[in-house]
């Protein structure tokens, strides 16, 4: 399923803040959360609407944040990777909860976005210990990943998850954010790459 999103902004002179880069990217990363459901599905992996559906997508939504936030320590100030990160994880956790309802059947106002916010602030100690690179998280971050997403499945779905996720659902996850990532931090890059290429949009694969 093709994924389209805004990767860069074509107001001259007018350069967006980190706040609404990250609301682009929350944007994304709900969208590839689902996206993931749906191929995982295809691959005959139980995923139901409910809590499994819930978890699923939080998991993703906050390794995402954490790789966004590797790569804006890459190529960001100090400050401005520090505002990027926590709007973005504000605004992921706006985003499931303005989804609840289709997440969980019956649920607190305000408990998915405290949710979401409690286990990016988890995961944030599990992902510190391992490493990302310019070609992505190394092994150990993916393993990771990994078994946040294996804990979600039911059990006849255990075994087969590690390699689903570290080999398929992270790669295609890291390639949208890399992409939609270098045309907001690097706007001037990428028009001038789309020029050469001939191309009119950014559209993921």
């Amino acid at each position: 399923m093709a994924i389209r999103i805004r990767s860069s902004f074509h107001a001259a002179g007018k350069p967006r803040g980190m706040v609404e880069l990250a609301g682009v990217i929350a944007m994304l990363a709900w969208k590839l959360a689902i996206d993931s459901i749906k191929r995982m599905r295809e691959a005959e992996y139980d995923i139901d609407i409910g809590r499994a559906y819930f978890d699923f997508v939080c998991e993703y939504m906050a390794f995402l944040a954490h790789a966004a936030d590797r790569i804006a320590f890459r190529d960001l100030p100090a400050e401005q990777r520090i505002e990027f990160t926590t709007a973005l994880a504000q605004r992921m956790a706006e985003a499931i909860e303005d989804n609840r309802d289709m997440l969980l059947a019956e649920v607190t106002a305000g408990e998915c976005r405290k949710h979401f916010l409690d286990l990016f602030n988890r995961r944030g100690e599990d992902y510190a210990d391992h490493g990302y690179a310019s070609d992505g998280p190394d092994f150990g971050f993916r393993r990771c990943f990994a078994a946040a997403m294996q804990e979600v499945l039911p059990e006849k779905d255990k075994l087969w998850a590690i390699d689903q996720v570290m080999e398929i659902e992270s790669p295609e996850g890291i390639k949208a954010l890399e992409k939609t990532l270098a045309g907001l931090f690097h706007p001037g890059e990428a028009k001038s790459r789309r020029s050469r290429n001939g191309g009119h949009g950014e559209t993921g694969d």
